[in-house]
């Protein structure tokens, strides 16, 4: 198989969902998520192949994640580490608003 096929066929394994298409309006992709923002993942809505690499990198279902930056690529502080990952696959995680701890009076 040559590099061509081999990076079609890697190409169509991502299930990227399209904006404004979030299942519930509190879910929507990592990449409409502002930098700065901490976010809980909910879904990943990539294959089957993808999907377990991107958990064995941390980005589990329920995991908390920090998008640090999006210039290129998206930077995540995912378990103390950051990590960066294509806007093409961070448009197959879905995300909900960490919601803020307000302290006690």
């Amino acid at each position: 198989m040559s590099v061509a096929s081999r990076m079609s066929v890697k190409l169509d394994l991502f299930r990227p969902v399209e904006a404004g298409s979030c299942p519930t309006p509190t879910l929507c992709p990592l990449t409409d998520v502002k930098p700065g923002t901490s976010v809980r993942i909910k879904q990943l809505s990539a294959s089957k192949e993808i999907t377990n690499r991107l958990r064995e990198l941390g980005f589990c279902e329920e995991q908390r994640i920090k998008l640090l930056a999006k210039s290129g690529q998206i930077i995540c502080q995912v378990c103390n580490t950051r990590l960066g990952i294509s806007d093409r696959l961070a448009k197959t995680i879905l995300v909900e608003p960490m919601r803020e701890m307000v302290p006690a009076a």
